[in-house]
């Protein structure tokens, strides 16, 4: 591994920063917008999910395929060839004339985004010393909560003051900035040392590479830890699409003040990651598991039943708490299911979460329509309760297992 100067480390780091929060951004930003889309098109408010679950399919399934290009193309080129797309297609879909064209051009968004964050990862386990690499894995992890929090607001808020189509323009501008400034600094210091250094660039050859999925597929633990983050992002990340609905429809708030709630989940997430060692030494990792699982819970029940619109916003800032302490435990999984294979393992690890996730967008939808959402957060929450005590319950005995074998080992 061939480190670049920090200096220029650190620039490249905030560039895709910049990348990363908009990519996150575009994620979550038709969150509170589905009650207007639903309105403009005519359509119910589940049919108007459509394009919450083209996002997540697409930037679930390609993220299998960004791996390989980055390693044969180069990191960073791949991290701007996806941000100048995003930038496109964010621009088209301002201009989406009908919902089939946003679905649409909401796909081809995900599709985009899915080479973002991935490959700013993996470049930054390319060029940043392992003792630096936490600290800056967690900056990253900043940049995408923060972003995740701005377009939950932001979508509220456009759909209000600006119109949702304006939205998309200023994604679409965000994404043309970022793609620009990593291009500048990628283009000023490639002839003196590439940036994108690391690994010799491998030919990308189809056979291989299925060859190795089923490999680890045959791993237990690899199909033990891709089940459950496919269950835990259909319960706990589905059921997130549909918060803003609620707080439309069951508390009368505005699209704006519903997305301005949602930043909650993301300041929750912030919390855990301040605290996150702490937490970790204290409870260990099944016992966060467990925490975040019950955070959750409390979230999505008290979104359900609350009687007042106040207790309901504590549910919001609970649910986000949780899924982060549940989700950072099973991304650590993820890092050490298969250590020979660990870019592809985690490959494929998001892309269950988000095809998961897709799952949980699309049976809500099923729901919400017929006036089923407050049952469906109810089951959601005691779905996450029974996921985190399996989830703990296999740590427990894990760490177990492992202090009986360094036992036996003396």
């Amino acid at each position: 591994m061939q480190t670049a100067p920090q200096e220029t480390t650190q620039r490249t780091l905030r560039f895709m920063a910049l990348a990363a929060f908009t990519s996150m951004a575009s994620m979550r930003v038709c969150d509170p917008m589905l009650p207007a889309l639903s309105q403009e098109f005519n359509v119910s408010t589940g049919d108007a999910s459509a394009v919450i679950a083209a996002f997540a399919v697409a930037y679930g399934l390609l993220q299998l395929f960004y791996g390989p290009l980055g390693d044969r193309l180069g990191k960073t080129r791949v991290v701007i060839g996806a941000t100048s797309a995003c930038a496109l297609f964010s621009a088209i879909t301002a201009l989406a004339p009908n919902l089939t064209a946003l679905v649409v051009s909401r796909g081809a968004m995900g599709a985009s985004a899915a080479g973002i964050i991935p490959l700013s990862m993996a470049w930054i386990g390319d060029q940043v010393p392992y003792e630096q690499r936490q600290e800056t894995l967690a900056g990253l992890m900043v940049a995408t909560v923060s972003g995740m929090m701005a377009g939950q607001w932001f979508g509220g808020f456009a759909v209000e003051a600006l119109g949702w189509r304006a939205a998309f323009a200023v994604l679409s501008l965000l994404f043309a900035v970022a793609a620009a400034l990593l291009w500048r600094q990628v283009s000023a210091v490639a002839a003196q040392a590439p940036v994108d250094a690391g690994p010799q660039a491998v030919p990308f050859s189809l056979r291989t590479y299925l060859f190795n999925t089923r490999q680890l597929l045959a791993m237990p633990r690899v199909r033990w830890v891709l089940t459950v983050v496919t269950i835990e992002g259909a319960l706990a990340f589905g059921t997130l699409a549909f918060v803003p609905s609620r707080m439309v429809e069951g508390f009368g708030l505005s699209a704006a003040a519903a997305g301005g709630v949602m930043v909650l989940y993301g300041i929750g997430g912030l919390l855990y990651s301040l605290f996150a060692r702490r937490w970790l030494a204290l409870l260990g990792e099944h016992g966060l598991a467990m925490l975040g699982a019950s955070a959750i819970a409390c979230g999505l029940l008290l979104l359900a039943w609350s009687p007042v619109v106040a207790w309901a916003v504590v549910g919001c800032f609970f649910a986000g708490l949780g899924f982060y302490m549940l989700h950072n435990t099973l991304q650590t999984q993820a890092t050490q299911m298969a250590p020979h294979a660990r870019g592809m393992a985690v490959t494929l690890f998001a892309c269950l979460l988000f095809l998961g996730q897709s799952c949980g967008v699309f049976l809500v939808a099923l729901s919400v329509d017929r006036g089923w959402l407050v049952p469906v957060f109810t089951a959601a929450a005691l779905g996450v309760v029974a996921l985190g005590a399996v989830i703990g319950r296999s740590l427990h005995r894990a760490r177990a297992m492992d202090a009986a074998g360094a036992s036996s080992a003396k």
